[in-house]
């Protein structure tokens, strides 16, 4: 919305917030993804026929092209930024193409605030981006395919004044990692947090980083000192092998038995950690299960999201299992509703999807039932004193916990 001309009005129906209903247009653009993507295809099949042009972006998109295609009259791949005004010249123009792909821009020369003004008022958190692409190869990721392995950084002047222009407290990072993993990116880092403690923004954020940024203890102590509430980190699994195979090498270098010590380095600064764990790998078992439900309960992560293995499109993991056909759904587009990291959708070796299932709903009724809920908050208390952020790791274990509860296996 901020790069489309201003002789254009705009308006944007998220339906996370708002209950779409069909109403007149000259153009219309459609995001989703995998999980949505056929609500995604529902919706650009009802403006086509009113003949009102459908444009689709976004990553699944992005990842297969060909299959939007079908559905909508053009494709936008990758970054739209840097090809919407040529987009909309076109269509202007009446030439709209099929596709185009949109090229990874320099986030350092390129500065584009949002258009928040045009989002639904009732969210909680302010999103906010600094960086794209991620350097490494985790074989179940398409961010590296879809925004490139370069890790690309706004200025963080640009990002501090941005922050500046929000009016609510809340911030998400959106990043897939904010502090980075080399010199410049900690430098920038650096700078950015340094500048929200100076500036007195009084944001309170979260943010996603990887397992290596507890080697720092100078930037975790200047994200506590800017606000930083929690921290949300892929610790993926217990199991050495399953790491290896998901090309985790950044944890097995930190090492599955420091995971305690990443938790307890963020504790010491008042940061709450939100603990990513992914589970219907190869080769587990009801016992892996039951030590992991036993590790979560000590080892400090005061917020716990598991999710089941999932191939995404754009995903090596995918191409993988593609080739050794260990798709159970692979009946596209329907599938995709499936593949939303709740439903097993591969055959894992040596494991089968029930045990799978019933692994799941054992750790989480285990994590959140007296009294080892209480334990595990208790000891979130202890360690981060801070009450805010308490508070805000309290409403998020609860609502992991619906969550759980309103999945489809939770009643089995």
């Amino acid at each position: 919305a901020a790069v489309t001309p201003d002789r254009w009005e705009i308006r944007i129906i998220d339906e996370n917030m708002d209950i779409f209903e069909f109403e007149e247009a000259d153009l219309v653009g459609i995001t989703g993804f995998t999980s949505s993507i056929n609500r995604a295809y529902e919706i650009a099949r009802m403006y086509r026929e009113k003949k009102i042009r459908v444009i689709m972006g976004g990553i699944h998109s992005s990842m297969l092209p060909d299959e939007a295609l079908q559905y909508a009259d053009t494709v936008v791949t990758g970054e739209g930024e840097g090809i919407w005004k040529k987009v909309i010249e076109d269509f202007e123009s009446n030439r709209l193409l099929p596709r185009y792909d949109g090229p990874r821009i320099d986030l350092c020369r390129t500065n584009i605030t949002p258009r928040r003004d045009l989002l639904n008022p009732h969210y909680l958190w302010n999103s906010v981006q600094t960086s794209r692409g991620c350097p490494f190869t985790c074989n179940f990721c398409s961010v590296s395919r879809y925004l490139g392995k370069e890790y690309r950084q706004r200025r963080a002047e640009d990002v501090l004044n941005e922050l500046e222009e929000i009016h609510g407290q809340s911030i998400a990072f959106v990043d897939d990692n904010l502090i980075g993993h080399s010199p410049a990116s900690k430098y920038r880092a650096t700078e950015l947090f340094e500048g929200m403690i100076s500036r007195g923004l009084g944001k309170r954020w979260w943010m996603q980083t990887s397992i290596n940024a507890a080697d720092d203890e100078h930037i975790i102590k200047l994200a506590s000192q800017a606000g930083c509430m929690f921290v949300f980190i892929g610790f993926e699994t217990l199991n050495k092998n399953s790491l290896r195979d998901m090309k985790k090498n950044i944890n097995l270098k930190v090492g599955v038995e420091n995971y305690k010590r990443v938790a307890d380095r963020f504790h010491k600064y008042g940061i709450g950690v939100l603990g990513s764990f992914i589970i219907g790998n190869d080769y587990e078992s009801p016992e892996y299960y039951r030590a992991l439900g036993d590790y979560l309960i000590t080892s400090g992560i005061d917020i716990v999201q598991i999710s089941i293995l999932t191939p995404l499109p754009g995903t090596d993991l995918m191409e993988q299992l593609l080739k050794e056909e260990r798709l159970i759904y692979q009946d596209f587009p329907e599938d995709w509703d499936r593949y939303r990291l709740s439903y097993v959708v591969h055959r894992p070796r040596g494991i089968d999807e029930k045990t799978v299932y019933d692994g799941n709903n054992d750790i989480k009724n285990r994590i959140y039932s007296f009294p080892f809920y209480q334990y595990r908050l208790l000891k979130s208390v202890s360690h981060i004193k801070n009450p805010t952020n308490i508070y805000a790791i309290y409403k998020l274990n609860q609502a992991l916990k619906k969550s759980w509860q309103s999945t489809h296996y939770y009643k089995h």
